[in-house]
Formats: C-alpha cells, sequence, structure tokens
C-alpha cells in the first residue's frame, strides 16, 4: 500500500484541519486539560477521530455519499479503534500511554453492543486524540494520525505493519 500524508491531502482542501483554538488561552486559563475526566478527553476525541475518518474518505476517491459512510462505519467502531490502538502502540511515549490507559480503565457504561475489551480501548485512543487535541500538541496529534492512516488496510485485516 502506498503510504498516504493525511494532513497533505487535507490541507490541500480544506486548510490546515487542526489549526485550531482561537480559543485555547481563555480555556487553558479556566480549567487545565489534565484535570478533566478521561471520558471528557475520550468524547472529544471520538469527535476529531471521526471527522479526520470522514475528511479523509471525502477526499481519498469519488464515491456516493452511502458508500463513504459504509466505508466510514469500517473504521469508527469499537472494534477497529481496539486494532488501531494496538497497531499504533509501538509508536507511542510513555506518557501517551498513560493516557490510553487512563481512557481505557476509567468507567463507563457499555453498550450492549460492545465488546467490552474492544470498547475499553477505543475509549483509549479517543481519550488519547482528544487529550492531544485540547491541548494544542497538534504537530503530534497530525503523527498519530498519520501512522493511523498508514495501518487502515492492515488494521481492516485484523493485523499491523
Amino acid at each position: 500500500m502506498e503510504e498516504r500524508d493525511p494532513m497533505k491531502l487535507i490541507e490541500t482542501i480544506s486548510g490546515k484541519f487542526l489549526d485550531h483554538h482561537d480559543y485555547k488561552g481563555k480555556a487553558e486559563a479556566e480549567i487545565k486539560v489534565g484535570e478533566l475526566s478521561p471520558l471528557v478527553w475520550a468524547y472529544v476525541g471520538d469527535c476529531v477521530y471521526e471527522l479526520f475518518i470522514r475528511t479523509f474518505l471525502v477526499f481519498d476517491k469519488r464515491r456516493k455519499l452511502h458508500k463513504i459512510h459504509d466505508e466510514a462505519v469500517k473504521y469508527v467502531n469499537s472494534s477497529a479503534q481496539s486494532a488501531i490502538v494496538h497497531a499504533i502502540e509501538p509508536f507511542l511515549n510513555s506518557e501517551e500511554k498513560e493516557i490510553v490507559l487512563k481512557g481505557r480503565n476509567t468507567k463507563s457504561n457499555l453498550p450492549r453492543s460492545s465488546n467490552a475489551v474492544e470498547y475499553r480501548y477505543s475509549t483509549g485512543l479517543e481519550a488519547l486524540i482528544g487529550y492531544l487535541y485540547l491541548t494544542g500538541k497538534l504537530d503530534r496529534l497530525n503523527e498519530i494520525l498519520y501512522i493511523i492512516l498508514n495501518n487502515l488496510d492492515c488494521i481492516e485485516a485484523g493485523t499491523s505493519k
């Protein structure tokens, strides 16, 4: 598989994907991101990850909307996200591994349709993405999204690079 650079694709189409936080200074003064619940990190991370996948799929190749949705569902679910967190773990530093662990171990209600272990790992991935986003560590977030993108085919097949 050829390596894809998600940020080049997205920047070409719509400017910087994650150039955010006009509000960052004010938000950080009012609350410390590290003091938020890992479930809050995961809540934001879920949005960032899904938006990233959808944006990539829209511009990856031409296809009808229902095909884009079907493709997105393959990557935005607890099973796939659990596989992703295992695939990227060798690329994470100790702080990032700790964030994944906090997200994974935080008590939450499990959806009936989910495998508990996969759901917990998927929450860990979302917590990491949300934490990096909220703390403004966008270069690192982009690196991780790049690694994820280049592992999608292996994740779909149930293996990792």
